[in-house]
């Protein structure tokens, strides 16, 4: 698989902004009919707060809480779709669910609302998937989401943040990691820069490989006498040269 295989479509704009302003229209109907969609998020071992775990990547606080969620959300899916285009509505999907599950089992006792927990999906599957792929293109983007997102980390830890759901983060980051080790990607074919890398490469026919044995050793090899005549062609002319030889008495000469 080579360069070919990352292809620009109009779902790597369509499928963020899609996301996103779905997230807007939701809240502007929580404000504009005073719904509480709180108390559809996750709320931790019990059994109706289960609903949340498909209903709180979608509801949002206030709007701060919403805008900070938005633009990591169109950076994110619109890496995902672009590079990861087949892999990208399984891993939001199972990402929301299973960064859902997790928790539920293992969170504080208070409803656990927004998408930060896909968001932590997002830059886990896409940094570990980079790294694991080892193709320097996938590497590079694992390393541009560390410059843009690496401060998210400490976010995964208890303490740091008491207002906002630790659980819920470490739970995205989690599932990430193993979306990244469960969903395969194609074998990157790497640039072909020299001969040797070509498929076809036959070194028994490379003038260079000619002149080493089996052991890497160099050796003297013959030149056929095809090649010696095209050699002597290539160099001979047909044209006299004249050197002219001046003796160079004293060094002020210089």
């Amino acid at each position: 698989m080579n360069d070919n295989y990352f292809k620009f479509s109009n779902a790597v704009i369509g499928l963020p902004v899609f996301f996103v302003l779905f997230l807007w229209i939701i809240y502007w109907v929580q404000i504009r009919f005073d719904f509480d969609f709180y108390q559809n998020g996750i709320y931790p071992r019990d059994f109706s707060g289960l609903q949340g775990v498909l209903f709180s990547p979608f509801i949002h606080e206030n709007l701060d809480h919403l805008y900070n969620n938005s633009i990591p959300l169109l950076v994110l899916l619109s890496a995902m779709q672009f590079f990861y285009p087949k892999q990208t509505l399984a891993v939001i999907g199972f990402g929301i669910l299973f960064s859902g599950l997790i928790t539920w089992i293992i969170g504080r006792e208070n409803y656990h609302i927004g998408a930060s927990g896909l968001i932590y999906v997002l830059v886990s599957f896409i940094f570990f998937k980079g790294i694991q792929t080892g193709y320097y293109r996938l590497v590079a983007l694992s390393l541009s989401v560390i410059l843009l997102y690496g401060g998210m980390i400490w976010y995964v830890f208890p303490d740091v943040d008491k207002t906002i759901s630790w659980e819920g983060h470490l739970a995205g980051f989690i599932t990430g990691f193993g979306l990244s080790l469960f969903y395969k990607t194609p074998e990157y074919a790497k640039p072909i820069v020299y001969e040797w890398q070509k498929p076809d490469f036959n070194p028994d026919q490379d003038a260079f490989m000619k002149h080493f044995d089996e052991n890497g050793n160099f050796v003297n090899a013959e030149v056929p006498d095809d090649e010696l005549e095209v050699l002597s062609t290539y160099y001979n002319s047909n044209f006299s040269v004249n050197y002219t030889v001046t003796k160079r008495e004293s060094d002020d000469e210089l």
